[in-house]
């Protein structure tokens, strides 16, 4: 099966080339970034060694989807996909950090509960929770933006402002567009039998100084995503929740001793497993969207891609 890995392109009036732990992003004349997603996968902030089938394609479509059913409420960056894996949008300047929002006590939160914190980014969790309850209203924890695969860094308001990372005019937008965005994803997921569990949403800064949402949304790999059936019967007898996200990587490499730690080693990820975590990425995709997944043809995937953004390019 060809995955995408790596890509090296030389794009017409290409200026420079950005390569994240799962996305390639592509400068364009300084006017347009081309944006890859690769098939690679991260966990604890980790690139693992093997790729996962069709992955890359699931998570732009779901990030395409997602931007256009949420764009009456928040502007984003997006203007074209001319390839299944690819995203055109406009040049934008990141904020540092990544806006988490959280509605459960699960995945990380859950476990910095359970060490005994009750403060996660300068907002207060109350006492008496099990994991994955409901908090009584959405919390939203940030993170700074790490760069070159290091550690995110959890942050709070106050030090956000403080270091002057984002300005408190940017930071109070940014604070409105994540909980509509979290509202509206929690509405979307509720009418496939979902529950939005927690995820992050990145903004950026366009020429002209207008505030867009960038990069993916509610995706698996940004998004935690329970199912509605069963969910309180589970909480009911503290059962583990069945969920559709990339948590079942990551517990599946804690069960084998890996968190991303100095001098652990990422287990082997055969072929069974591979194959487990593409169908699982595929049932993400078919349960939130409500549509049948279609394999793109990825018998010459690379040359595939370069052919569709050089026709979406040579029209602008």
């Amino acid at each position: 099966m060809n995955t995408i890995n790596d890509t090296n392109y030389n794009f017409p009036k290409q200026k420079s080339v950005y390569k994240g732990k799962v996305r390639e992003v592509y400068n364009i004349d300084d006017r347009y970034l081309v944006m890859i997603a690769s098939d690679r996968l991260s966990a604890f902030d980790v690139i693992m060694p093997k790729q996962i089938p069709f992955k890359g394609q699931i998570l732009n479509q779901i990030a395409t989807k997602m931007m256009k059913a949420t764009e009456d409420l928040v502007p984003n960056w997006l203007i074209s996909n001319p390839d299944e894996n690819v995203a055109v949008g406009h040049l934008c300047e990141p904020f540092k950090v990544e806006m988490v929002i959280r509605g459960y006590l699960s995945g990380h939160a859950a476990r910095e509960y359970k060490s005994g914190k009750r403060m996660l980014c300068g907002v207060e969790m109350p006492d008496g929770m099990q994991e994955n309850d409901k908090f009584p209203q959405p919390i939203i924890t940030p993170s700074t933006k790490a760069d070159n695969g290091e550690h995110d860094e959890d942050i709070s308001r106050e030090e956000i402002l403080a270091k002057g990372i984002v300005s408190e005019n940017d930071y109070l937008i940014l604070e409105d567009y994540t909980r509509k965005l979290f509202q509206r994803g929690t509405e979307i997921a509720k009418e496939r039998g979902l529950i939005l569990v927690d995820t992050k949403y990145e903004f950026g800064k366009t020429k002209d100084g207008k505030i867009v949402l960038i990069d993916e949304i509610h995706t698996p790999d940004s998004s935690r995503y329970f199912y509605i059936d069963g969910y309180a019967e589970r909480q009911e007898i503290s059962e583990p929740q069945k969920q559709l996200s990339k948590e079942f990587v990551r517990q599946w490499l804690i069960q084998n001793g890996f968190q991303g730690k100095d001098g652990q080693q990422i287990p082997e990820m055969n072929e069974e497993k591979i194959t487990e975590i593409s169908e699982r990425y595929i049932e993400l995709y078919e349960q939130i969207t409500g549509e049948q997944f279609v394999k793109a043809n990825v018998e010459n995937v690379e040359e595939r891609i370069e052919r569709n953004v050089l026709a979406f390019l040579n029209k602008q």
